[in-house]
């Protein structure tokens, strides 16, 4: 049972910044791999950012140079930093955990999403 709970989504003027966390609570394993998504209509949901054991990264080659995944592992919350906003990066934003039990089962949760909108 794992809680995921993302914020910081809202309208920002195209080339700003925004900042989206996501909180994370319940009991979880000592290793996860934390994700990004992004989701618009009628699209499938893709993964933006990754950050897996010892605090390896990976990002969508859309986003590289623009976007940043770090995790506070004292406040237990993933953040996502994105710079240089475009139109085309307005979503509705996904916070998952992966999760892998002591059998090598894999699952994931979600949170609720938070919308991003970009103005020009």
């Amino acid at each position: 049972q794992v809680q995921l709970v993302e914020s910081g989504g809202g309208l920002v003027q195209a080339g700003g910044p925004l900042r989206l966390s996501c909180a994370v609570s319940g009991s979880i394993s000592s290793i996860n791999t934390m994700r990004w998504y992004r989701q618009g209509p009628g699209s499938e949901r893709e993964v933006v950012a990754t950050i897996g054991y010892g605090g390896i990264t990976d990002y969508a080659d859309s986003v590289k140079g623009r976007v940043t995944i770090s995790e506070d592992n004292d406040k237990n919350t993933v953040y996502v930093q994105m710079n240089s906003l475009k139109p085309g990066d307005a979503d509705v934003y996904y916070c998952n955990i992966e999760k892998v039990d002591s059998n090598g089962l894999k699952s994931s949760d979600w949170g609720q999403g938070t919308q991003v909108t970009v103005s020009s």
